[in-house]
């Protein structure tokens, strides 16, 4: 960071901190009434900009952390089952007795198991967020967000536009493709990049 002022050099590092270019100028030492405008003019400063990139590639290198290991981990939560982690069924049992037309009555209990941590695999394992246990020995199992996984996965294969959500002009609650697009399924493919 040698081709830098020392307050860019100082924003670089702020700013790989937490990624916030407001909080990043303010903390290099820029003044907080323009802070924001500072730090986005300094994002697109190209030696700035190349700056923050070839510390971003460095931090990668220490810590193995990749674009596609992130990615990775993101869709072992995003395409987690689980049935993986669980198994529950329903047990139909005669109770004993019989009701006035002489048909056995029933009782209908669920069961629900947890399988052993040895069976479960990695990738089911690193989606499970919580098991807890309540007083009375019910079990608690949580996975993490898939959604939020998955959108975050498609964001970063550029998977979405934004701007472009079918729209619903007729009120009748059925989206309708994008203008000048047939009602069939290729009509759709203007969502994606």
């Amino acid at each position: 960071m040698t081709d830098l002022t020392n307050k860019q050099a100082r924003f670089v590092r702020e700013y790989l901190v937490d990624l916030n270019a407001k909080q990043a100028a303010i903390r290099a030492g820029y003044s907080p009434r323009s802070a924001e405008v500072e730090g986005s003019r300094l994002l697109r400063h190209p030696k700035v900009s190349a700056a923050i990139a070839r510390e971003r590639r460095e931090v990668s290198k220490r810590t193995g952390i990749t674009p596609e290991s992130v990615v990775s981990e993101l869709a072992k939560l995003g395409f987690s089952d689980i049935r993986k982690a669980i198994t529950w069924r329903s047990n139909v049992t005669e109770t004993g007795e019989e009701d006035e037309d002489g048909v056995p009555a029933t009782r209908v209990t669920n069961e629900v198991t947890l399988r052993n941590s040895d069976d479960i695999d990695d990738a089911t394992a690193a989606a499970i967020t919580e098991i807890s246990q309540t007083k009375d020995g019910a079990l608690k199992v949580k996975l993490a967000d898939k959604r939020a996984a998955l959108v975050d996965i498609g964001r970063h294969l550029g998977m979405f536009r934004t701007g472009s959500a079918p729209s619903d002009e007729s009120g009748d609650g059925q989206a309708k493709p994008p203008a000048g697009k047939s009602s069939g399924d290729e009509g759709w493919d203007g969502l994606l990049q």
